[in-house]
Protein backbone atom coordinates (compact mmCIF):
# COMPACT_ATOMS: atom_id res chain seq x y z
CA UNK A 1 0.00 0.00 0.00
CA UNK A 2 2.97 2.33 0.38
CA UNK A 3 3.93 2.00 -3.29
CA UNK A 4 2.23 4.70 -5.35
CA UNK A 5 1.55 4.34 -9.02
CA UNK A 6 3.07 7.03 -11.19
CA UNK A 7 0.35 6.79 -13.80
CA UNK A 8 -2.26 9.53 -14.08
CA UNK A 9 -5.85 8.36 -13.74
CA UNK A 10 -7.40 7.57 -17.10
CA UNK A 11 -9.80 10.23 -18.31
CA UNK A 12 -13.39 9.15 -18.70
CA UNK A 13 -14.06 11.89 -21.23
CA UNK A 14 -14.86 10.82 -24.76
CA UNK A 15 -12.39 11.61 -27.54
CA UNK A 16 -12.98 11.67 -31.28
CA UNK A 17 -10.77 12.28 -34.32
CA UNK A 18 -12.15 14.08 -37.36
CA UNK A 19 -11.63 16.66 -40.09
CA UNK A 20 -12.17 20.40 -39.61
CA UNK A 21 -14.96 21.47 -41.95
CA UNK A 22 -15.45 25.11 -40.91
CA UNK A 23 -13.58 27.78 -38.92
CA UNK A 24 -15.83 30.74 -39.72
CA UNK A 25 -16.93 31.31 -36.11
CA UNK A 26 -14.75 32.92 -33.48
CA UNK A 27 -13.06 30.34 -31.20
CA UNK A 28 -15.23 27.58 -32.67
CA UNK A 29 -14.52 24.87 -35.21
CA UNK A 30 -16.84 22.38 -36.84
CA UNK A 31 -15.39 18.87 -36.90
CA UNK A 32 -16.85 16.10 -39.04
CA UNK A 33 -16.29 12.63 -37.61
CA UNK A 34 -16.76 9.67 -39.92
CA UNK A 35 -17.98 6.43 -38.35
CA UNK A 36 -17.83 3.04 -40.04
CA UNK A 37 -20.12 0.29 -38.83
CA UNK A 38 -21.17 -3.07 -40.14
CA UNK A 39 -24.83 -3.22 -41.11
CA UNK A 40 -26.75 -5.34 -38.62
CA UNK A 41 -28.50 -7.50 -41.20
CA UNK A 42 -26.33 -7.36 -44.32
CA UNK A 43 -22.91 -7.09 -42.61
CA UNK A 44 -21.78 -4.48 -45.17
CA UNK A 45 -19.59 -1.62 -43.93
CA UNK A 46 -21.65 1.58 -43.87
CA UNK A 47 -20.15 5.05 -43.49
CA UNK A 48 -21.97 7.68 -41.50
CA UNK A 49 -20.73 11.08 -40.42
CA UNK A 50 -21.66 13.55 -37.73
CA UNK A 51 -20.60 17.15 -37.16
CA UNK A 52 -19.48 18.41 -33.76
CA UNK A 53 -18.95 22.01 -32.66
CA UNK A 54 -15.70 22.30 -30.70
CA UNK A 55 -14.06 25.14 -28.75
CA UNK A 56 -10.74 26.34 -30.21
CA UNK A 57 -9.28 28.91 -27.80
CA UNK A 58 -6.33 30.06 -29.97
CA UNK A 59 -8.11 29.74 -33.35
CA UNK A 60 -5.21 27.50 -34.39
CA UNK A 61 -7.10 24.91 -36.45
CA UNK A 62 -7.64 25.39 -40.17
CA UNK A 63 -10.04 23.84 -42.66
CA UNK A 64 -8.87 20.36 -43.67
CA UNK A 65 -6.84 19.68 -40.50
CA UNK A 66 -7.24 16.35 -38.75
CA UNK A 67 -7.90 17.09 -35.07
CA UNK A 68 -8.65 15.28 -31.82
CA UNK A 69 -11.53 16.70 -29.78
CA UNK A 70 -12.46 15.89 -26.19
CA UNK A 71 -15.83 16.01 -24.50
CA UNK A 72 -16.24 18.87 -21.98
CA UNK A 73 -18.96 20.63 -20.09
CA UNK A 74 -21.32 22.65 -22.31
CA UNK A 75 -19.73 25.98 -23.29
CA UNK A 76 -22.67 27.19 -25.41
CA UNK A 77 -25.93 26.00 -26.90
CA UNK A 78 -24.18 23.66 -29.35
CA UNK A 79 -20.59 23.31 -28.08
CA UNK A 80 -19.85 20.31 -25.87
CA UNK A 81 -16.36 19.52 -27.21
CA UNK A 82 -12.93 21.17 -26.98
CA UNK A 83 -9.94 20.96 -29.30
CA UNK A 84 -7.38 18.61 -27.73
CA UNK A 85 -4.67 18.58 -30.40
CA UNK A 86 -4.07 18.98 -34.10
CA UNK A 87 -3.08 15.53 -35.34
CA UNK A 88 -2.17 16.52 -38.90
CA UNK A 89 -2.09 19.90 -40.66
CA UNK A 90 -3.71 20.20 -44.07
CA UNK A 91 -1.66 21.21 -47.08
CA UNK A 92 -4.62 23.33 -48.19
CA UNK A 93 -4.02 25.93 -45.47
CA UNK A 94 -0.33 26.27 -46.38
CA UNK A 95 -1.16 26.97 -50.03
CA UNK A 96 -3.61 29.74 -49.02
CA UNK A 97 -0.96 31.39 -46.79
CA UNK A 98 1.57 31.42 -49.64
CA UNK A 99 -0.90 32.85 -52.18
CA UNK A 100 -2.20 35.62 -49.89
CA UNK A 101 1.07 37.67 -49.73
CA UNK A 102 1.55 37.27 -53.50
CA UNK A 103 -1.95 38.59 -54.20
CA UNK A 104 -1.34 41.59 -51.90
CA UNK A 105 1.96 42.41 -53.67
CA UNK A 106 0.37 42.49 -57.14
Amino acid sequence: MTVETAQAPASRRNEKVGNVVSTKMQKTIVVEVEMRKAHRKYKRIVKSSKKFYAHDEQNSARVGDVVRIRETRPTSKLKRWALEEIVRRSSLGQIEEIEAPQAAAS
